[in-house]
């Protein structure tokens, strides 16, 4: 594929992951503009930056369409000036606002973008779903099985998750009505950059307060590289994808871990050493995906 003029809108671009994902795409040569509400300290050179707020609808189709100075006119209709669609505005986490705004925001922002990307003809969208869907806080909740995958039905527990499974639904019926598009929903593990992992050798005293997740991460450039898989496959339809690092937070073997917190969940599959009990497994098939990261680096 030449990237080089391939454009890609990210938007939370100011975020942990959001950031990664910006220099990765730059990297690869990819013409990428940032969108947020605020401006990140520092972007890669040749990156445009957009100031938006996208539970504006008409923002959110400038956006993807006509901004003077970034893409010129489009016409509605001619084809995408923009290629792609990385999508990761969200409020991202629960507790952090009332439950009814994150809520109100997470899904508006959704939909939003999702219509700007069919007006704009945009077919390529790749969104930031989570791995609370799986049911998450597995301390409260234990799920089916373990490796958790994304075979079982979303299980969301908070206002948070609850709107990553309707973004998930909003997805489904968009690819429906557009068949040749592709919606891409990747349901992050808990985004980590190397300055966080000096608090991991510390989880070791205590495992159940990382039972949570299943002891998963994932490391924000393995998260970029997931998207840039993402951006590049020639999925149709809709597709999610639970994406982990390869490995569990933990120093002590994970099936080890799993019969000690959750001795009533069954092991699927042989479960050695470190290994993450967030299967990964769909998207190394259909997507690629091999992380490249390791706390333990």
């Amino acid at each position: 594929m030449d990237t080089a003029a391939q454009r890609v809108v990210v938007t939370g671009s100011s975020g942990k992951l959001g950031r990664a994902v910006v220099a990765h795409l730059a990297e690869h040569g990819y013409a990428v503009t940032a969108v947020d509400r605020v401006r990140p300290a520092a972007l890669p050179e040749g990156t445009q930056f957009l100031q938006a707020d996208l539970t504006d609808y008409g923002q959110a189709v400038q956006v993807l369409t006509h901004v003077d100075e970034h893409y010129g006119a489009l016409p509605v209709g001619s084809g995408p000036g923009v290629d792609a669609l990385v999508h990761l505005a969200a409020i991202p986490a629960p507790g952090l606002i009332p439950d009814a705004a994150t809520f109100a925001n997470n899904t508006a922002i959704t939909y939003n973008l999702f219509s700007a990307a069919r007006i704009a003809g945009v077919r390529r969208v790749v969104f930031a779903s989570s791995e609370t869907l799986l049911g998450l806080s597995f301390a409260d909740t234990p799920p089916p099985y373990l490796p958790a995958d994304e075979e079982y039905a979303v299980r969301p527990q908070t206002s948070y998750s609850l709107s990553k499974a309707v973004d998930e639904e909003i997805a489904r019926h968009f690819a429906r009505w557009c068949p040749e598009a592709g919606f891409l929903g990747l349901r992050f593990s808990n985004v980590m950059e190397p300055d966080d992992y000096v608090s991991f050798p510390a989880f070791d005293a205590d495992p159940s307060k990382r039972s949570w997740n299943a002891w998963g991460y994932i490391d924000a450039r393995d998260g970029a590289l997931a998207c840039r898989l993402a951006v590049e496959s020639g999925i149709t339809g809709t597709e999610n994808f639970v994406i982990a690092a390869a490995d569990s937070v933990m120093s002590r073997g994970s099936a080890e871990l799993a019969a000690e917190a959750f001795p009533d969940v069954p092991l699927r599959g042989d479960v050695e050493g470190t290994q993450t009990l967030l299967s990964i497994e769909k998207a190394r098939r259909l997507l690629g995906f091999e992380p490249q990261h390791s706390w333990r680096d």
